[in-house]
């Protein structure tokens, strides 16, 4: 979810996208429903796509232990079967058992409110189609094997499901409150990039982390980054780069203490942040501000 997603219905062709690029995104937005959802078509992966999503997948799984959440080390599993890109009705029954979620296919990326809604009703999007072997070290856009093997074997944590529900029903209104960049803030320093500290050390349980090779022990071992102690509005006015590792991470101290910070009506802190904003400024990828709580590698 970013603000560049362009509100709107679906009519056949890719949302219109805001920011920089070469090309619209990819995807095949001709077959999609309304609400952008689309078949799997499981049966139009050739075997080149399933080598791709196995090596992907056995070079992610090597780097888990000591730098991934136990709570995501014990659901990933739950995808099934790596040596074939997992049907996404048998991981949604498997899915709607444990936390009430489904995941559904969708073309790429997606309309902001197209997104909210989805995850408001428990159910996460999955891009279709896999990278080529060309883009295997790094893929401009989300492909099934960022969304599946890195967003969602959280979602069979309880605590952790009805946050992404929450978010996706407090993103319908800030798309209505002019807010959404303040709330896409909230979803890339936790949905995506992520930290919670354990009594092992700090862990990674963003999905942009733990689905990428080199992110995820820069996250946790490198000297370089900032790790802030998670706080709301100071993650909201924080800014962030999308084309180099962070220069910031978030640490959380539980999936609970994300849960309860973000449950109530954000109508005020969104003044407030913008308030904020205006007396201070935006906090820039990499800074400290006086007085904050960091953890160390």
């Amino acid at each position: 979810m970013d603000r560049r997603f362009a509100k709107g219905v679906n009519q056949g062709v890719a949302p219109v996208t805001y920011g920089t690029g070469d090309r619209p995104p990819r995807g095949d937005y001709a077959n999609a429903r309304a609400d952008y959802t689309c078949e799997q078509q499981w049966a139009r992966y050739t075997e080149a796509d399933h080598d791709t999503y196995r090596r992907l997948y056995t070079r992610q799984l090597q780097q888990l232990p000591g730098r991934a959440c136990d709570e995501f080390i014990a659901a990933v599993q739950q995808l099934g079967t790596p040596d074939r890109i997992p049907r996404f009705d048998a991981v949604s029954e498997r899915l709607l058992k444990a936390t009430g979620w489904q995941i559904v296919g969708v073309p790429g990326l997606i309309p902001e409110e197209a997104f909210f809604a989805l995850l408001a009703a428990r159910k996460f999007p999955v891009t279709d189609w896999i990278r080529k072997p060309e883009e295997f070290d790094y893929v401009v856009e989300p492909d099934v094997f960022h969304d599946l093997f890195g967003h969602v074997p959280l979602l069979f944590n309880p605590v952790f499901a009805d946050y992404m529900q929450a978010y996706g029903a407090g993103g319908l209104k800030a798309s209505r409150l002019d807010a959404c960049e303040l709330l896409a803030r909230l979803y890339w320093y936790t949905v995506e990039f992520g930290l919670i500290a354990t009594p092992q050390g700090l862990r990674a349980y963003g999905a942009g982390i733990l689905s990428s090779a080199g992110e995820l022990p820069h996250s946790v071992h490198s000297p370089e980054p900032q790790r802030v102690a998670f706080g709301l509005q100071r993650l909201m006015r924080s800014r962030y780069r999308i084309d180099t590792f962070q220069a910031t991470y978030f640490v959380i101290d539980s999936f609970q203490q994300l849960f309860d910070a973000t449950a109530p009506d954000f109508t005020p802190v969104y003044a407030e942040v913008r308030a904020r904003i205006e007396r201070d400024g935006e906090v820039e990828a990499g800074q400290v501000l006086p007085g904050e709580r960091l953890f160390a590698v």
